[in-house]
């Protein structure tokens, strides 16, 4: 065997020297960033600032992404810079993040996303303990899911909005793949399939092709349903690979979505007593939830004033008031921040034409 194969070629060697140096550069220059969140940090104590600034974050990113040149992809950009805030954040407090667990679900995934891994994960059995855990103070944040691509909103998560006083500070979507794990590496034999209601419904079409008489099994979190199965052959659970790694289980069949771009999209929840409102980014998000008087028209009348002001409206969801009148809430996201002349003149006409107002936060647009 020749010389040139047993030792590195002398120019690979090179760029790897210069690699090294680069990746020392890097870390002096993030200590150096690091230093100087330290300083914001003591002057956000004497003026009762907050650590977390999202919209401060989202305009970080976003200017980064637009100045990149390559060859470094831009959507890289966001995942990087997040983990570099996260480590700069936690030097001055770790923050306390509530999402639907065990660990590996995707609301983890999210919550890591959105705030990095330097944060205190308090993992919950339910979307109600995220929020209970959240109004009690025992996280200063919750992530929970609000709308899938495939399956539309998340009932629980809206209707929960309405009796809390929890608002939101920021949005996040993550890209689910969705595979059937399992302790044994092979789909015969599996007698029920365990996930999240969500999740199950998202997989209708494979799972009825390819395990019709299986049981599916409704879990908490897909990612306890594959910590069931993980103890029993018989079990397979629908999760992210990191839940299957997590407890040990093969992937016997990848992306059972009926969707391939199935998506599901978190909001960032906190208590106003522990995070203000953010202020306005340049991209901004209001979510309200409102009622109107059960007349004719009343639907139209809402719509009015967004018409008249020039506010885009992206999203408008109905969930019944459960009150035996046929009424209904309407969830309803609006292109704007209030700091906006158009914006707060089109919700100050708005609340005067609805029965029932409540501004569910402004937030900047998913930064990913």
């Amino acid at each position: 065997m020749s010389s040139q194969a047993e030792e590195p070629d002398a120019t690979l060697l090179a760029l790897r020297a210069q690699i090294d140096a680069v990746d020392r550069e890097l870390l002096g220059l993030l200590n150096r960033r690091a230093a100087l969140a330290l300083q914001v940090g003591e002057l956000k104590k004497l003026s009762g600032g907050v650590v977390f600034r999202p919209e401060r974050e989202a305009q970080v990113i976003d200017g980064l992404k637009t100045t990149n040149k390559g060859p470094l992809n831009s959507a890289s950009v966001a995942p990087i810079w997040r983990e570099i805030m996260s480590a700069c954040r936690s030097l001055e407090r770790r923050m306390r993040v509530a999402y639907l667990g065990p660990a590996g679900t995707f609301s983890e995934e999210a919550a890591l996303g959105f705030f990095g891994s330097s944060i205190d994960r308090v993992p919950c059995n339910s979307i109600d303990e995220v929020f209970r855990s959240t109004s009690a103070g025992a996280a200063d944040f919750g992530v929970v899911p609000v709308e899938n691509s495939t399956e539309g909103v998340v009932a629980r998560s809206l209707d929960l909005f309405l009796h809390t006083p929890l608002f939101i500070i920021g949005e996040t979507s993550l890209f689910v793949r969705h595979n059937l794990l399992r302790r044994e590496n092979r789909v015969d034999g599996i007698q029920a399939v365990l996930a999240h209601p969500q999740a199950l419904a998202q997989c209708n079409g494979w799972l009825s092709q390819h395990l019709p008489q299986a049981e599916r099994r409704p879990a908490l979190s897909n990612a306890e349903g594959a910590r069931q199965a993980a103890t029993d052959d018989s079990l397979a659970a629908i999760a992210s690979t990191r839940a299957g790694s997590e407890y040990g289980l093969h992937v016997v069949a990848p992306a059972i979505q009926d969707d391939a771009h199935n998506r599901t999209r978190f909001a960032i929840v906190t208590h106003p007593e522990q995070h203000p409102a953010p202020k306005a980014s340049g991209h901004d998000c209001t979510s309200l939830v409102v009622s109107v008087h059960n007349r004719p028209g009343a639907v139209h009348d809402m719509l009015v004033p967004l018409k008249a002001h020039g506010v885009s409206m992206t999203r408008f969801e109905s969930r019944p008031a459960r009150s035996g009148q046929w009424e209904y809430y309407f969830y309803v996201d609006l292109d704007g921040h209030p700091d906006q002349p158009h914006v707060a003149a089109a919700m100050q006409e708005l609340r005067a034409a609805c029965a029932f107002f409540k501004v569910l936060g402004t937030y900047p647009v998913d930064a990913h």
